[in-house]
């Protein structure tokens, strides 16, 4: 298998080993179930393989949950909702277009873990826990910087822990859904700025047709038209792709 199909299964293990390695290890907890970082090799070989295969299942929430993903397809279904074009764009290219965006914007956090991470573990001067401990930095300073105080404080509060005195303390099981509802709320507030112009276009044209005694003319089949042609001339997706890229620094 060459490097470059490599590469990315490699990161996905060792995010989920950074993320059960930083885990709590409360009885029934994922840090409870693997061995101590300090003797490697009691990890059996039949516990490597059941470690792989949740590799596998956990990479689509891996990517969705502790990238951007989940803020960017957000913002684009409000978007396909305000102009009101029911399936247009098909859900498969939203999904597409998401991802690449995910990807150019995940890419310098990727570009860390591989330099910091990937490349040592790959010439054997690190062993994997090390590696997987090295990968969580850049990750977590990504996930840090998009996430409220507000909202780590709330699961800070429900899971009982002790008040960090620094970054490298917080616990990936605090942090991760700490990261989803403020990339919720992000999304939602976005999604509701987008809303405004075609709402407002809306009203404009139903106000016209009333007062034109039109009432039996749908005003969709009015305003969709106008909206489409209105989000064409202001280069709606550049302007789309432009900010989301920009509220993720």
């Amino acid at each position: 298998m060459s490097r470059r199909y490599l590469l990315p299964l490699i990161l996905i293990f060792l995010t989920l080993l950074a993320v059960a390695a930083h885990a709590q290890t409360a009885p029934g907890s994922l840090g409870s179930l693997l061995p101590s970082p300090e003797h490697p090799k009691d990890l059996a070989a039949s516990l490597k393989l059941l470690v792989g295969l949740s590799v596998l299942s956990l990479a689509p929430a891996l990517l969705m949950m502790l990238t951007s993903f989940t803020r960017i397809i957000i913002i684009l279904s409000f978007l396909r909702s305000a102009l009101g074009t029911q399936q247009t764009p098909p859900n498969a290219i939203l999904v597409g277009l998401a991802l690449f965006l995910t990807f150019f914007i995940m890419y310098p956090v990727w570009q860390k873990m591989d330099a910091q991470a990937v490349k040592p573990y790959l010439a054997g001067t690190l062993r994997y826990d090390q590696a997987a401990v090295r990968a969580a930095v850049p990750l977590r300073t990504f996930l840090l910087r998009q996430t409220r105080e507000k909202d780590l404080g709330l699961f800070l509060t429900l899971s009982k822990s002790p008040r960090p005195r620094t970054p490298d303390e917080i616990s990936f099981r605090v942090l991760v859904p700490a990261f989803v509802i403020s990339e919720l709320r992000t999304a939602f507030q976005i999604g509701f700025v987008l809303f405004i112009p075609f709402v407002v276009l809306d009203l404009i044209v139903s106000s016209v047709l009333m007062s034109l005694g039109m009432m039996m003319l749908p005003p969709v089949m009015v305003s969709l038209p106008l909206k489409v042609m209105l989000f064409v001339m202001v280069d709606g997706w550049h302007l789309i792709s432009r900010s989301i890229v920009l509220s993720f620094n």
